[in-house]
């Protein structure tokens, strides 16, 4: 039997669980994040519950299991391992519970479990290398390393979202950030977690609990307490985040013997480090796969990149300084709605040159095709015009179908705007497409929302001609 639509999770994965506990379980696949990898919570009739993980990374599994123990074996708060497969693509680890602490960071809990979670940090980062070296597969912080996450900037990032950049200039800037963040002394260096974020810890009891540390290797252990306080949508203030540091640097302080002044004072290169490497991975794995929460995260990353320019961090490499602003004024950086209510965006487009981009992370929404209507754009009186010129108006309605178009399209989404607005949902995109984006799809999107903010109190409305680069925002109290 196939349990997933990927054909990841098979019955021969699961006799694993089998030949541990004399039974086959029940399977309830896990929703995944960023990694390849598939998770599954299995379970019986004894109340038991693993987590089985399936990747096809032999190595990487193999690192995280003996990470795991090692850290286990210094009493640290990470899964323990239960069985490994054969194959070593299969093998289950201890169920922590499904709530993480990304998910209690609202809740007045907020603070506590932070300091506790940095202190378990500085405990993971300060064991012996000789204890966890042997099981490392990634290659030490190095230039290299770094380049390839400026990289993964530029070309995932800057050039996915059609940034215009000084390709020599932004080389120059990486050729000079690169230099200061290895400039950082080797006694600030330990296990650096790499991926250290709010999500990849759970709670467990009131306590932190680590995961996903397979991508670890030695580095400076300040660009993970960076990493963590940095997180485009963990919201850490200002405060909070010098506050949090502090906390970090004394516990470090107390075990390597480092000035905290000394452990601190670079805190502004691995923030702008960090927050290009996020953006590339929002950029690979948001606009380009479409994965609904990394698209979710742009905004507040191009926001934190903002703060550190306007803080001074990006002043000794301009052209970072200079694509900063530019991304703080993009549509990349839209902002949601301050009440938090109901959005409503309505697009016109032309076909041929696609859809447009749904950067609520929602991926769904209305798309309505106007091309079956006639087409006012191949007359010559028509063609400069646009659907919110008069005599195009005129010409659609005089026909009388475009009326009963926009009215059906109306129909259609209503129900869904309601019950979007019950349960609280803060986006809905519907779209508008004709051959070219200029006549019959302008005139529908400008009336349907015009029909929409008629009918609805208490949401907002934005409507976009695509092709002509207008944007209007209606907020309807």
């Amino acid at each position: 039997m196939i349990y997933n639509k990927e054909n990841e999770i098979t019955d021969k994965d699961l006799t694993l669980y089998r030949d541990l506990y004399g039974i086959m379980p029940n399977v309830e696949i896990l929703q995944g994040a960023g990694s390849n990898r598939v998770y599954a919570r299995l379970t019986d009739f004894d109340c038991r519950s693993v987590i089985l993980t399936k990747g096809r990374d032999i190595q990487e599994n193999e690192s995280f299991v003996n990470l795991a123990r090692v850290f286990r074996r210094h009493g640290l708060n990470v899964p323990e391992i239960f069985a490994v497969g054969d194959s070593g693509e299969v093998y289950l680890q201890q169920d922590l519970g499904d709530e993480s602490l990304f998910s209690l960071l609202s809740t007045n809990q907020r603070h506590e479990l932070v300091r506790k979670t940095l202190e378990s940090l500085v405990a993971v980062q300060t064991i012996e290398e000789s204890e966890w070296r042997p099981f490392i597969t990634a290659a030490p912080f190095s230039e290299r390393l770094i380049y390839w996450d400026l990289n993964y900037f530029k070309y995932s990032f800057l050039k996915t979202t059609a940034t215009n950049f000084d390709e020599s200039r932004l080389e120059d800037d990486f050729e000079r950030l690169a230099a200061d963040l290895m400039s950082v002394g080797k006694e600030q260096w330990g296990f650096m977690y790499r991926d250290c974020q709010s999500r990849n810890v759970m709670i467990r009891d009131g306590e932190p609990w680590w995961i996903d540390f397979q991508g670890g290797r030695p580095g400076p252990m300040l660009y993970d307490a960076v990493s963590f306080l940095w997180q485009a949508r963990a919201g850490f203030t200002d405060e909070e985040r010098r506050h949090f540091l502090l906390h970090y640097a004394n516990a470090v302080s107390k075990i390597k013997g480092i000035a905290m002044e000394r452990i601190l004072e670079n805190w502004g290169l691995f923030a702008l480090f960090r927050t290009l490497q996020v953006l590339g991975a929002y950029g690979f794995r948001g606009l380009i796969e479409k994965k609904a929460h990394f698209i979710e995260s742009i905004s507040a990353g191009i926001k934190n990149l903002e703060d550190l320019r306007v803080g001074g961090i990006l002043d000794p490499y301009p052209e970072l300084k200079r694509v900063s602003k530019v991304l703080s004024e993009s549509k990349y950086c839209r902002k949601r709605e301050s009440d938090g209510g109901l959005t409503v965006s309505v697009f016109s487009f032309s076909y041929k040159k696609g859809y447009p981009e749904d950067l609520s992370g929602n991926g769904g929404g209305f798309m309505f095709d106007c091309r079956g209507m006639h087409n006012p754009g191949r007359y010559d009186e028509y063609k400069r015009l646009t659907g919110l010129d008069k005599p195009v108006v005129n010409f659609l309605e005089t026909r009388g179908e475009v009326q009963d178009f926009v009215e059906n399209a109306y129909r259609t989404v209503a129900p869904s705007i309601e019950r979007y607005k019950e349960r609280g949902f803060s986006s809905l995109q519907v779209g508008f497409g004709c051959t070219g984006g200029r006549h019959r799809s302008v005139y529908c999107a400008q009336a349907f929302a015009k029909m929409v903010g008629d009918a609805f109190e208490g949401i907002s409305i934005r409507l976009e001609h695509r092709e002509q680069g207008m944007i209007t925002t209606i907020e309807k109290k």
